[in-house]
């Protein structure tokens, strides 16, 4: 079964942006990295993140910059991606959910799905997302 289980938003001053996220709706922090700041409502994880410029010094989005999918095979849902026109954005990455300092251990793979939305796809999921 596929699961909405990661949204990462991109601000200038994360410390502020992830206070608000925290007093206004409860969420609890359960990750701090060089990028970000991690929270949780206990099913999605939430990943509060410095906004920098991408590739070619091309300035990322404010606000929600990807959405994360925990799913049961990740091979057949990049399949299916491809199948439908669109690519992966990076090799498939170790998994070590058990160190909240490494963003990178939070996916398996990226994509790009329509309107370059990007898209991560997980089998094991994100820290304090049930």
């Amino acid at each position: 079964m596929t699961r909405i289980k990661h949204i990462a938003i991109r601000t200038r001053d994360i410390e502020k942006t992830a206070a608000f996220y925290k007093e206004a709706f409860g969420l609890k922090q359960v990750g701090l990295g060089q990028n970000g700041i991690y929270l949780t409502d206990g099913h999605l994880n939430i990943a509060i993140l410095k906004f920098q410029c991408g590739k070619d010094g091309e300035p990322l989005r404010l606000g929600i910059d990807h959405v994360g999918f925990q799913v049961d095979d990740v091979e057949a849902t990049i399949a299916r991606i491809d199948g439908l026109g669109e690519k992966p954005l990076t090799d498939r990455t170790e998994v070590n959910p058990t160190d909240p300092s490494r963003p990178q251990s939070y996916y398996e793979v990226k994509c790009l799905g329509p309107d370059e939305q990007v898209i991560d796809v997980s089998r094991v999921g994100w820290v304090g997302a049930e």
